[in-house]
């Protein structure tokens, strides 16, 4: 019989946070086509709609640069919990809004949240699943989001056909709904056992490792002890070594590794799949795609869809190769897209749209940058979208992992922001240009993580330091070291060694892991 509550349905319902990040992104591309928002907001344009699309960001890298406070003093859950608040004050603020400015307050309100749980949620799921399948487990972040962009958009585009103030404040409204749920249900979850190791509730730490492994809650599987054991170690080597303040992230052993984290997020970002995900409406509209809202939709479907395989096989194919491969496919499909712009474009003539470049007559050209456009979403749901949440938080060590998985998230939503602003005026004026830019980017992206990103998968997070401090140059391989079943070793170790621990466990729903850290 299957428990209820193990690492994937804890993982899953964490990701929820996932959705909320989902909803933000389409709850702007599914209205600014709308007659209802372009009346009611003035018909913004430009750098005026760029700072409504981009105020989430600015608020996300408030969120990000503090969830490390929160996330090593609160816990993890508690911090995520402190989020949803925010986000749901945010949704009621941009749901009444009256105007432009209000609309960009509740915007920044809820990107604080979005910036604590985007940090956040990818940690406690790498602190709470298994070497073998952590990759599965993290990406299930990434799915989230994308569902989340696809719900929100099909209810946008429902509530399109509201010919009333209704078409936007409506689908805002609704933002709070799973966020008052994730709120509640954290309560039911148990902390990350690697935070409560940092805080020395030891106990704790191996009742919450033997019910996430076993089903039976042994503590005395060897399994489970070789992992606590494991951990306890790290955390002593750690202590010995130096503190946990921000001077340590640039310290010569941390700070390639804290680089690399914020160059992946960074990568992620100039992909461009944000113009695709944000402004896909611009995007079909001057490739003269008609009922583009409907189309619109049929990316994010392929977007949910395409995440599925990488959920299923990233601890098999591995993070290097998916990012290699995923960087070439997405760069080719933009470069596609701005050649065939550049070569069946022209001046758009009406002077009051968000595009200046149009292509007319051309149906074959306008069908493949349909198709490059849903290509290109599949390519990066495939590999830079769940690595860009699973690998930060897996390269750095426990002690500073909060912190430094803030600092790469934040290097995520700097670049969000910059991009959010920048793509409507540009839009305008270098035109399909864009598209050309973006596929540089990608080709960028190919060679840094040919050059330094190492492999990770089936690693587990104590090996971290092995793997980045003495293994082979990165360049040379294309998908990197293979696991050293280490954990393995040591599990048959302790079993051989007759190892059993004497500590009661209690699994009645947590109420010992959510005390104070004394047995009850």
């Amino acid at each position: 019989m299957v428990r209820l509550l193990n690492v994937y349905t804890i993982s899953a319902f964490a990701a929820l946070a996932g959705v909320l990040y989902g909803f933000d992104v389409a709850s702007m591309s599914g209205v600014v086509g709308t007659q209802e928002y372009k009346s009611f907001y003035g018909n913004p344009l430009g750098v005026r709609q760029g700072g409504i699309t981009g105020a989430i960001a600015a608020g996300s890298l408030i969120g990000a640069l503090s969830s490390s406070v929160l996330g090593d003093r609160l816990s993890r859950k508690v911090a995520i919990q402190c989020g949803t608040v925010l986000w749901c004050i945010g949704a009621s603020l941009q749901s009444s809004s009256t105007g432009i400015p209000m609309l960009i307050i509740g915007r920044v309100f809820s990107g604080v949240c979005i910036g604590l749980t985007s940090s956040l949620v990818p940690i406690y799921q790498s602190e709470i699943a298994p070497r073998k399948i952590r990759g599965r487990v993290v990406s299930l972040q990434h799915f989230a989001i994308a569902w989340g962009i696809l719900i929100m958009y099909f209810v946008q585009y429902g509530c399109s056909f509201l010919h009333s103030q209704a078409a936007f404040r409506l689908p805002w409204a609704l933002q709070t709904i799973p966020a008052v749920l994730l709120f509640v249900g954290l309560f039911w979850l148990p902390r990350s056992p690697r935070w409560l190791a940092s805080k020395d509730r030891w106990d704790e730490v191996l009742q919450v490792l033997a019910f996430l492994r076993t089903p039976n809650s042994d503590i005395n599987d060897p399994l489970v002890l070789a992992e606590y054991k494991e951990i306890e170690e790290q955390i002593r080597i750690e202590r010995d070594e130096e503190s946990n303040s921000y001077r340590e992230l640039f310290s010569k052993k941390i700070r390639k590794r804290l680089f690399l984290g914020m160059a992946v997020q960074c990568w992620s970002q100039l992909s461009g799949v944000n113009v695709l995900l944000y402004f896909i409406v611009y995007i079909l509209q001057s490739a003269s795609i008609s009922n583009e809202l409907f189309f619109s939709s049929i990316q994010y479907i392929i977007f949910v869809v395409a995440t599925v395989p990488t959920i299923m096989w990233t601890d098999q194919w591995g993070r290097r190769s998916s990012l290699l491969i995923g960087s070439l496919s997405v760069g080719f499909w933009m470069y596609l897209m701005g050649g065939i712009f550049a070569r069946f474009g022209e001046p758009n003539q009406v002077t009051d749209q968000p595009y200046t470049w149009v292509i007319i007559g051309h149906p074959a050209a306008s069908r493949t940058i349909q198709a490059s456009v849903y290509m290109a979403s599949a390519s990066f749901a495939m590999s830079w979208g769940p690595i860009e949440w699973i690998y930060p938080p897996e390269i750095i060590p426990l002690r500073i992992r909060a912190k430094a998985v803030s600092l790469s998230t934040a290097t995520n939503w700097i670049t969000n922001f910059a991009l959010a602003l920048a793509i409507p005026p540009l839009l305008r004026t270098i035109r399909w240009r864009v598209f050309i830019i973006f596929g540089s980017f990608n080709i960028c992206a190919f060679i840094h993580v040919w050059l330094q990103v190492r492999e990770t998968k089936q690693c587990t997070l104590e090996e971290m330091d092995e793997i980045f401090e003495h293994g082979e140059p990165v360049w040379r391989s294309f998908t990197g070291a293979r696991y050293s079943g280490r954990l393995e070793a040591l599990a048959k170790e302790i079993e051989r060694s007759k190892l059993h621990m004497n500590r009661p466990v209690q699994v009645g729903m947590y109420n010992n892991v959510e005390g104070n850290g004394k047995q009850k």
